[in-house]
């Protein structure tokens, strides 16, 4: 006989606070709507083995800003998507809660909690139904929820979360720096406990190179123009060198569309993007004068490193 569920929030009240106040990540990967996710393989492998586990199974993603803490959390989805998961993730449902979304148009924290509240509550409640899917919780820059963050318009949502999460009916992902979350997580022993680390590095210029090969194709078919591998690594090169305050991949990628949309409103579509293009970008967001940029032997220099790069990958297909 199986067991009557009886939910106070109910599936259509669920559904509207979803689709009101969060993204599902996992439907718009079952639709394709998001591009490839190379290099973090290990930390979604962490991340998964966390989930599976009955007692902490919330994770907290470490990072700099900009090293790619939500691409992850999207290749998770993919994955999920794919069923490349165990069989307990099969099905489930990643959704990113926007705090910013559920705060816009409310007079005060009382109001605010009143749609918090209920979401946390619907899917803590279906929880222990097998016939239901996992639910995941996704919240980025996680320290804002903490009572001590100041300034913040979701300080003390912690509060809320926690006999949720003490009861292990919750299954939450969080997202912010190193800094933040000692600073404000670490400092309430009850939710530190309830959250475990998964540190996520800052790419090498190598591995900013592949993510850039992978983005690629999805960039050139919104600009219709293409872009050589060469003009991939000579992005990589120049914000390594000339944005140091900023994270790869963030600042190559950003780079890499700039430059493709930059080449576009000068030149037009269905060509290859010059590498003037490229130093006009870095000049841009640097304030370096672009001719500057442009060194031969560093443009050489460049092509070796791809030539080796691209046959060291063919090694391996021969």
């Amino acid at each position: 006989m199986s067991e009557n569920w009886n939910y106070s929030v109910t599936n259509e009240e669920l559904e509207d606070l979803i689709n009101n106040y969060c993204t599902d990540f996992t439907a718009l990967a079952r639709q394709g709507r998001y591009g490839p996710i190379t290099g973090r393989d290990k930390e979604v492998d962490e991340t998964i083995l966390v989930l599976l586990q009955k007692g902490r199974k919330n994770a907290v993603l470490l990072a700099p800003a900009g090293v790619g803490k939500t691409a992850m959390v999207v290749a998770l989805a993919q994955k999920i998507a794919d069923d490349e998961v165990p069989k307990y993730l099969q099905g489930a449902r990643l959704i990113e809660v926007e705090l910013a979304r559920m705060a816009a148009g409310t007079s005060g924290p009382a109001e605010f909690q009143e749609r918090f509240i209920p979401l946390c509550k619907g899917i803590a409640e279906r929880y222990h139904n097998p016939d239901n899917p996992r639910m995941i919780m996704f919240l980025d820059e996680i320290h804002q929820i903490m009572p001590g963050c100041e300034g913040s318009s979701y300080a003390g949502l912690s509060d809320v979360m926690k006999p949720y999460l003490t009861a292990g009916d919750l299954m939450v992902i969080g997202a912010t720096t190193l800094d933040e979350f000692r600073m404000y997580v670490a400092q309430d022993p009850a939710m530190d406990r309830r959250f475990q680390k998964v540190f996520l590095k800052i790419p090498s210029s190598i591995e900013t190179y592949h993510i850039l090969k992978s983005l690629r194709p999805g960039f050139e078919k919104h600009h219709k123009v293409t872009m050589s591998n060469h003009s991939l690594m000579m992005i990589v090169q120049l914000t390594d060198e000339h944005m140091r305050k900023r994270n790869q991949p963030d600042k190559s990628i950003i780079t890499m569309d700039s430059a493709m949309a930059y080449h576009v409103k000068e030149h037009g579509v269905d060509e290859e993007v010059s590498l003037d293009s490229v130093y006009y970008m870095v000049s841009r967001e640097t304030g370096l004068n672009r001719q500057a940029l442009h060194d031969p032997k560093k443009t050489q220099r460049v092509l070796k490193e791809v030539e080796d790069i691209e046959g060291n990958a063919n090694m391996f297909y021969i």
